[in-house]
Parts: C-alpha cells; sequence; structure tokens
C-alpha cells in the first residue's frame, strides 16, 4: 500500500523540542500536512475534530501518557483503525509487549533519525 504524504499526521509529546524535531523528519519524508498535541488528551481533542492517517506518540507525558492514549485511541471504533507509533527513550522489553497487546502499529526508540522514521511509518503501511 502507497503511503500517502498528504494525510494529517498528529505527533504527540509533552517536550516542543521533540515535536519539532519528529515534524522537521517527517518534513524530510514529504509529510506536509502535521498537527502537534502536548499530552494524550489534548490529542484526543484534536482526533474527535480532525481523521488522522498516522498518530506518533511519546510514551512518557502527563498527565495522559502515550500508553493510555494508544489504550483510548484503540477502546473508540472511529479512531480504533488509525495507525498508531509510539516513541519512548526507553526500550524495556515489558513496555514494547504492553504498546503490542494494546494495540501500537510500531515502536521507535530515542533517539532516532529521518530513516528509521521513514522505515517504521514504511511497516505500519505495508501491514
Amino acid at each position: 500500500m502507497a503511503i500517502d504524504h498528504a494525510m494529517p499526521v498528529l505527533v504527540v509529546d509533552d517536550y516542543s523540542t521533540m515535536i519539532r524535531i519528529i515534524r522537521n523528519l517527517l518534513r524530510q519524508l514529504g509529510f506536509e500536512n502535521v498537527d502537534d498535541a502536548s499530552d494524550g488528551s489534548a490529542a484526543l481533542t484534536k482526533m474527535r475534530n480532525r481523521r488522522y492517517g498516522l498518530v506518533i506518540s511519546d510514551w512518557n507525558m502527563e498527565p495522559m501518557t502515550g500508553y493510555e492514549l494508544l489504550k483510548q485511541v484503540r477502546a473508540a471504533p472511529e479512531f480504533s483503525r488509525t495507525p498508531f507509533i509510539m516513541v519512548t527513550a526507553e526500550a524495556k522489553t515489558e513496555n514494547v509487549i504492553a504498546a503490542k497487546k494494546a494495540g501500537v502499529n510500531n515502536y521507535i526508540v530515542k533517539p532516532f533519525n529521518a530513516q528509521t522514521l521513514k522505515t517504521k511509518i514504511e511497516t505500519v503501511f505495508a501491514a
């Protein structure tokens, strides 16, 4: 399946520098339509108002973590099929397993580059 570079992408992170980095990487990969949210609850609000083709979320955020966001997204029928990539600084096996069980499509460990992001996105849309 070809990746639609015009699809809206939502980047969720409580660290504005990380949002800027991911936004720039996405731009390098040809994605122009990038929105952002500073935590899980802000992301859910945005998702209710706009259909996103991909969500890229940090794991560690307050007050709602990326993991809690993922569980809420998967529980909502209107979002349950939205591709979701989790970003984290920790490569703990139990986190990866928990995210997979909760329905994450892919998992990226920081730091990462445009090529890693591209590969992870391609894997999500090849499935």
